[in-house]
């Protein structure tokens, strides 16, 4: 498929309905969680969409610093029409940008797409060696559920049931 020429621009609040309509396939085929409204609201800071040139969004991601070092990609989707278009690395090279921008040196995901990561750049992480134990203790304090992903925590593995937790050094 040729390159689908996309605007990317920061999420707007207006943008939630849309962003549920791409999720919504990928969560019922398991390869995205479904989240409350809620959450989409309350993060749409973290977000950029990228739209088509008739305005229509056809993918977005999320960057969501963890550390003073570490972020983490989070619901990097793109709309079934616009896959293999280049829009997931449109998306993913702004993201990154937005991680180096902010001080950010390592950023990881969470992903059944290993292929498209590794493409990226990205490694299979092995262990939690990204963080020392005095900051891997700080995140344990964390409520966030991407931060107990990335530690690989008990509570969290019905969520991350074959998924592959990859890490990219900027």
């Amino acid at each position: 498929m040729p390159k689908l020429p996309v605007a990317l621009r920061p999420a707007r609040t207006t943008d939630v309905p849309a962003i549920q309509d791409i999720v919504r396939p990928h969560a019922d085929n398991r390869v995205l969680l479904q989240k409350e409204t809620v959450a989409y609201y309350e993060a749409i800071q973290e977000f950029v969409v990228a739209e088509d040139e008739a305005g229509e969004l056809v993918g977005f991601g999320a960057l969501h610093v963890m550390w003073e070092h570490l972020a983490e990609v989070r619901t990097l989707a793109v709309a079934d029409r616009a896959r293999g278009g280049g829009v997931g690395h449109a998306l993913l090279e702004e993201l990154l940008e937005r991680a180096r921008a902010v001080g950010v040196s390592q950023v990881f995901c969470l992903t059944f797409e290993v292929d498209f990561f590794s493409a990226h750049g990205f490694d299979v992480m092995e262990d939690q060696s990204a963080v020392d134990p005095e900051v891997y203790a700080e995140l344990l304090r964390s409520q966030d559920e991407g931060v107990a992903e990335f530690l690989d925590l008990a509570r969290v593995k019905p969520n991350t049931l074959g998924n592959t937790r990859m890490i990219r050094t900027l």
